[in-house]
């Protein structure tokens, strides 16, 4: 049990954060939105703001009465056991971290210049509170499939299971997402929060992974872990965020680099509305701009996030989703068991009747019938076999008799 527990502890920790201890003013805040610029996001809401457009957050609970977020939550349930019906209430360990990703999604501000503003700030938002305990993997499950049968475009999963695998039911939640078109977004996970390695659900393929950096656009050691299967990167160090009690933090991870790049999922969506879940990370992915380095993909992946490109520029349509397939991975990797199973038994067939007499001592011999029937043709033809040899014998001694005078 205390083994179990710790697992759990360990997936929380990266669902987790440590922030900052003081407060940021309310009349600062936007200011310290540096990614607004610096990723295109600004620039993109002159074409749209992402109306229309529905975030799932899968996380701790979207807080219900949070100012900066004032009409942004239009649904949302529960599968944690613990929470609200509607999930508008954080629970766990850290119950803020639900509302501090929210905001970086679609964080409505509290002024045209005050409060936290999400990256799409006009996008809605689905909050589906779950926990950490032993069946966590099936809550995930549930809350993927809950938030596409409810109407998500795109969902957040600011969370990690710290292992690159993951439980079957997956698959299926996964899968179903995909096969609807809803575009998920995870995080790489936190080296500070011992993740070394990305882990699923940022290691499904199809799934847009996002690895973080820092304010000048390196690789942040401490908040973004490293992976091959890293989409895009985008900022998780000195961000700022608002609580469920409306207190303003800066906070790092990135925990709140995939909400950032959800929102600009959101703003494609809304731009493009016509696009498949597909081409839609297939323009986030395009058009990022490539840090060049050999071998950096493990760490920045297609490169910084553009929103501002990935909604305008002209990108190509493509027939595959470019982070994978889950369908073909499956295929291959849930192979059913090798072992054959037991096959129903072949009849075999019928025998005409037994016309002898059964020999009681299993031994095979010839039935009084079959020596009737066969028997007499048999001698027949061994006489004739006989008087014939005999003959050919005579005649082949009478010849070399002859020669022999």
């Amino acid at each position: 049990m205390r083994r179990a527990l710790a697992l759990v502890l360990a997936a929380a920790a990266v669902l987790a954060f440590a922030p900052a201890a003081q407060a940021t003013p309310g009349d600062a805040v936007r200011d310290r939105e540096y990614w607004l610029d610096d990723y295109g996001i600004r620039d993109a809401w002159a074409v749209t703001r992402g109306a229309g457009v529905t975030i799932a957050i899968i996380d701790t609970g979207v807080a219900g009465g949070v100012a900066d977020l004032a009409g942004a939550v239009v649904g949302g349930t529960d599968f944690s056991g613990v929470g609200s019906p509607d999930g508008q209430r954080p629970i766990g360990e850290n119950p803020e971290h639900g509302t501090l990703v929210a905001s970086l999604a679609a964080g409505r501000g509290t002024g045209a210049t005050s409060g936290v503003i999400g990256a799409a700030p006009e996008a809605s938002l689905l909050t589906i509170s779950v926990g950490f305990d032993g069946d966590s993997d099936g809550q995930i499950a549930d809350a993927v499939t809950w938030a596409v049968d409810n109407g998500a475009d795109v969902i957040n999963m600011s969370l990690s299971r710290n292992t690159l695998d993951w439980p079957e039911s997956w698959d299926d939640a996964f899968l179903y997402a995909a096969e609807h078109d809803v575009v998920v977004v995870a995080a790489a996970g936190n080296r500070g929060s011992g993740s070394v390695e990305v882990g699923a659900p940022a290691t499904i393929p199809g799934v847009l992974t996002v690895g973080g950096v820092d304010e000048n656009g390196q690789a942040s050691w401490n908040a973004s872990a490293q992976g091959i299967t890293i989409g895009v990167a985008a900022p998780s160090e000195r961000l700022v965020g608002v609580t469920p009690a409306g207190r303003y933090i800066t906070w790092a991870g990135t925990s709140g680099a995939t909400p950032i790049v959800a929102g600009v999922v959101a703003l494609v969506r809304a731009a493009h509305p016509d696009l498949d879940a597909a081409n839609v990370i297939n323009r986030i992915v395009a058009t990022a701009h490539d840090t060049g380095p050999a071998g950096a993909d493990f760490t920045y992946g297609f490169g910084y996030v553009d929103a501002s490109a990935a909604v305008s520029a002209t990108v190509p349509e493509v027939t595959a989703n470019p982070m994978g397939d889950l369908a073909e991975w499956v295929r291959i990797n849930r192979r059913a068991d090798p072992t054959p199973e037991p096959s129903e038994a072949i009849a075999a067939p019928e025998r005409e009747p037994d016309r002898g007499v059964p020999d009681p001592t299993g031994v095979l011999l010839p039935s009084l019938v079959s020596l009737q029937l066969v028997g007499a043709p048999l001698f027949a033809v061994a006489l004739m076999v006989f008087v014939i040899g005999g003959l050919a014998v005579g005649a082949v001694r009478g010849n070399r008799s002859s020669r022999s005078r």
